[in-house]
């Protein structure tokens, strides 16, 4: 059975990941594509085991279904794809990635013609199909190629005010994936200098999955405090997350990163003409940002897709959500783990001031706000509780009075003074996530407590 999750469909290469299910599900993609009278799709890879081998079988499939396709001339990052859909007039994408997942997993991720993640309608039509074809016969072609790095780089440069930047040193973690390189090309011709740490292909990742969460990253913590560098910067396998620790080696947390971003483009960027999306896994903070600077505020389930919905009928500023992931609009509606770095460095030498002080300065103006998120291996035990959860939530979580239910995406509990704790199972990996942001970290771990012994 071919199940897409909350970006793009997912499993273990050689499993579930093998050649004739990849010609299915692009034989799948290619007829909905066909039923919209569109013909013209761009297909790009990173650098898992076998991206460039699976990403030309699908490419194959199109062509002997006499679409007009091209394939990437080396492994690119997913931002790369959606910027080849939007700018150079394609009618959709593929990005063969498994995202964050560990080293044995690959994936298929589309991309609609707006340049975004697919909508859930569109993926549905896809497993329908793909999960009723027999098999895929396809001609043996040769793949015509498209430089997709050097545009994006371009139009990227065009974006970020470059001119602001000053010397110091951004130390970038590419955790092997398909973004190494990518900050060094685009502040070659500035003051600034970049220090590349796992930057080599490895598609076991080094041993453990490319995501960018703390766990993952004390190579970059040690390398920044080393060289006293300006910031660091880490992104996933393929380059649409990012994460960051300040000048001194300190984590900063994702929930803190669509703050510092969102700031920006309301008030350096001057961009309030639109809503703000966010996901219901993501910050209180931006709640009240959003009040502050009297900007409208959307929540959406967990999962790109989901912004993206509301982006194709109403017009967005910016949406993000927790896992790192942030779409800023005006360039694409998509996330774009560069794009999110070079805006953080933008805001950085705006306000002339260290990371780790504009954070301090977010606190003090918006209040004190402590996130952290559990994974919990989900057998099939601890899912029944937490149905049972969902369909009737409780009034009282521990000392905390229960506020409101929202059951849109597993269970979000509200308390006072905005704090809330959120309960849902993974799209993409056999996990419970649990949530939790309060005022202070003592009562965030209270909550998250109370959360693991119930499951």
């Amino acid at each position: 059975m071919i199940k897409f999750g909350t970006d793009g469909w997912r499993a273990v290469i050689g499993d579930e990941f093998t050649f004739e299910r990849v010609r299915k599900v692009a034989y799948a993609h290619a007829k909905v594509l066909e039923d919209q009278g569109k013909k013209r799709v761009i297909i790009g890879y990173d650098r898992r085991f076998l991206s460039r081998e699976f990403a030309e079988e699908a490419y194959k499939v199109f062509k002997t279904l006499g679409f007009e396709v091209y394939l990437s001339d080396g492994e690119c990052t997913t931002p790369m794809v959606s910027f080849g859909v939007k700018y150079l007039g394609f009618d959709s994408g593929v990005m063969i990635t498994a995202s964050h997942n560990p080293g044995k997993y690959n994936g298929y991720k589309i991309k609609e013609s707006f340049g975004g993640s697919a909508t859930p309608e569109f993926i549905k039509k896809v497993e329908n199909i793909a999960n009723s074809v027999d098999s895929v016969k396809v001609e043996d072609v040769k793949p015509e190629l498209i430089d997709l790095k050097g545009p994006y780089l371009k139009k990227v440069k065009e974006l970020i005010n470059l001119e602001l930047f000053e010397e110091g040193i951004l130390v970038h973690d590419a955790m092997f994936g398909s973004s190494a390189g990518l900050f060094s090309e685009v502040l070659s011709e500035t003051p600034m200098s970049v220090l590349s740490i796992r930057s080599r292909r490895d598609p076991l990742f080094g041993g453990h999955p490319p995501e960018p969460i703390e766990k993952y990253l004390s190579p970059l913590f040690d390398k920044v405090r080393a060289l006293n560098a300006k910031l660091g910067i880490a992104n996933d396998g393929d380059g649409d997350r990012i994460a960051l620790c300040d000048e001194k080696g300190n984590f900063i947390n994702a929930q803190l990163i669509y703050v510092l971003l969102l700031i920006h483009l309301l008030k350096n960027k001057g961009l309030k003409d639109g809503l703000v999306v966010k996901t219901v896994s993501t910050s209180y903070l931006v709640d009240r940002i959003c009040r502050a600077e009297g900007v409208e505020l959307r929540e959406v389930p967990v999962g790109f897709k989901h912004i993206n919905e509301v982006l194709l009928k109403e017009k967005v500023i910016f949406g993000g959500e927790e896992s790192g992931g942030y779409g800023i609009i005006h360039f694409l509606p998509e996330r774009d783990g560069l794009f999110s770095g070079l805006s953080i460095l933008e805001l950085i030498y705006t306000k002339g001031k260290e990371i780790s002080q504009i954070v301090e300065e977010v606190f003090q103006t918006y209040g004190r706000a402590y996130f952290m998120r559990h994974d919990l291996y989900a057998m099939e035990d601890k899912k029944q509780k937490l149905k049972a959860l969902i369909d009737s939530p409780p009034s009282q979580w521990g000392e905390f009075k229960v506020k409101e239910a929202i059951t849109k995406d597993g269970l979000k509990l509200t308390f006072e003074e905005d704090g809330w704790l959120l309960l849902r199972a993974s799209g993409t990996e056999p996990l419970i996530r649990v949530y939790a942001e309060m005022p202070t970290e003592e009562e965030t771990q209270k909550v998250i407590r109370t959360a693991l012994e119930m499951l």
